[in-house]
């Protein structure tokens, strides 16, 4: 698998306002933001980088989210959702989700690359994730 560092720059830049990565620690299986694309600082706000899954996602969202991640790196497979991928307040955001492992070591899945393509209307509240329409698709080597 690559890690971040064999992530190219300039082929990602294209593409940079719908990405969005995370980092798990090996010790506690807790994510941290590693990347955040325009969209997802729209939207969260610049406080994504370095935060815990458990501080951006509201409680009742956090389990699903966490457990989507983990699966991803320790699998490790490529997630893929459809259909709705966010709620704002009653208002359901449609759109595609993919979302890759990475790991530092090529083995060891440490790290999720994901993007998520969606039109949106300028809308605030609270932003909840949905995982609707989901398929998995094992990286084997």
């Amino acid at each position: 698998m690559p890690s971040w560092a064999d992530l190219s720059s300039s082929a990602l830049l294209p593409h940079f306002k719908m990405l969005w990565g995370f980092h798990r620690d090996s010790q506690t299986g807790e994510f941290t933001g590693r990347l955040a694309g325009k969209n997802i600082v729209d939207w969260l706000g610049a406080n994504f980088w370095g935060a815990s899954l458990r501080d951006i996602h509201p409680p009742h969202i956090f389990p699903e989210s966490h457990h989507f991640l983990s699966k991803i790196v320790t699998m490790p497979a490529a997630g893929r959702s459809s259909g709705r991928l966010f709620k704002v307040g009653d208002k359901a955001i449609l759109g595609e989700r993919i979302a890759l492992p990475l790991a530092a070591d090529g083995v060891t899945g440490d790290g999720v690359l994901g993007a998520s393509a969606y039109d949106c209307p300028p809308l605030s509240g609270p932003i909840e994730v949905i995982h609707e329409n989901m398929e998995w698709y094992a990286i084997t080597a």
